[in-house]
């Protein structure tokens, strides 16, 4: 006996849970055609063409970089002063063992290996601060430049009017 309603069932959830749907709401999407793909294919040259998608390429590539450029400055230039300060050692070899596992390997929390990599997240969390603020600022600069050419020019239509009376004046 079908009462026009289905009822769905989802993996994992008790069907006494389940809620049921009449076949009047069930909304089909039309099949994928042609215009539809060249409509997305369109789509995406205009996201790939306005350099949204360079820009963020390039964004990726130089953040790689910058990535081993923080790694090297980590590991070769501010971990050695310390190490030498902290008598000759090197936070990258610092381990906790827990013992040997069962192939016979030892077991190491390599927490050393952390310390360097919460430097190199800390240089450069703060690189981007600097250069964030550095936007910003310029980012202020600009408006605070723009509203003073805005308050120090009138509006085009008062000049206009201006010259308008002007003339009027000059004729009279």
């Amino acid at each position: 006996m079908s009462n026009g309603c289905v009822t769905p069932v989802r993996p994992g959830v008790p069907t006494h849970h389940a809620h049921p749907i009449s076949l009047g709401q069930i909304k089909t999407k039309p099949a994928i055609y042609a215009g539809n793909i060249m409509g997305m294919l369109s789509e995406f040259k205009e996201f790939a063409v306005k350099g949204n998608m360079v820009d963020m390429a390039v964004g990726i590539i130089i953040g790689g970089a910058f990535g081993t450029i923080v790694k090297s400055l980590v590991s070769d230039v501010i971990m050695p002063p310390i190490g030498y300060v902290t008598g000759g050692l090197d936070f990258s070899n610092l381990a906790l063992s827990l013992g040997k596992g069962l192939d016979g390997k030892e077991v190491l929390i390599k927490y050393g290996s952390f310390l360097n990599a919460v430097i190199a997240f800390l240089i450069v969390a703060f690189v981007l601060f600097l250069v964030i603020k550095g936007i910003n600022r310029a980012k202020e600069a600009m408006e605070t430049e723009k509203k003073e050419e805005e308050a120090a020019a009138p509006p085009k239509q008062e000049v206009l009017l201006e010259e308008i009376r002007d003339l009027l004046k000059e004729k009279a």
